[in-house]
């Protein structure tokens, strides 16, 4: 299953990291919720295979580390979502669906 694409109306912000809203629940390291609002990473589904890293026309992402985290111990921050261009190519370029991207929450 896939990033919940309403987790503002069903998760409660938890507070900041690096600059993004983190969405929880949270409870380190097992549990990471999700980073950013107007580009929005499930850290819990997130596998860190890079594809949206690499791929992001904006660059958009950056690595982070998430020692502990079963999925993967790094993953894509959305560090500079107020770059992105809505072009949905992270979206669509997923693995895990773990990124959604949607213009109405920037």
């Amino acid at each position: 299953m896939g990033i919940d694409p309403n987790f503002e109306e069903s998760r409660e912000k938890v507070g900041e990291e690096n600059g993004l809203d983190v969405w929880g629940p949270v409870d380190e390291p097992e549990q990471l919720g999700i980073h950013g609002s107007h580009v929005a990473v499930d850290y819990d589904i997130c596998v860190a295979d890079g594809a949206c890293l690499e791929n992001c026309p904006v660059d958009v992402f950056d690595w982070v580390d998430t020692p502990g985290h079963p999925a993967s111990e790094t993953k894509v921050e959305p560090t500079r979502e107020d770059q992105c261009i809505d072009c949905m190519l992270c979206v669509d370029i997923c693995p895990v669906d773990a990124i959604d991207v949607d213009a109405s929450r920037s």
